[in-house]
């Protein structure tokens, strides 16, 4: 089942882009993200992203 992209950016505030995956990873937590939310932005590639809607993107990708 696919995430809810709005719920993903509800999860990501705060995020200075561009941002790692581990500092993407580290906000969502501390935004309280559910497992589903966490195991989608763990399992993107381990690199910069420029913006959310490149979050988006990945996350899209890997549902």
């Amino acid at each position: 089942m696919a995430v809810n992209p709005i719920e993903i950016q509800k999860s990501l505030g705060g995020v200075s882009y561009p941002a790692s995956k581990d500092e993407i990873v580290k906000q969502a937590k501390q935004h309280g993200a559910d497992r589903k939310i966490m195991d989608a932005l763990k399992s993107m590639p381990d690199k910069e992203y420029d913006s959310p809607a490149e979050v988006n993107k990945e996350v899209r990708k890997g549902s």
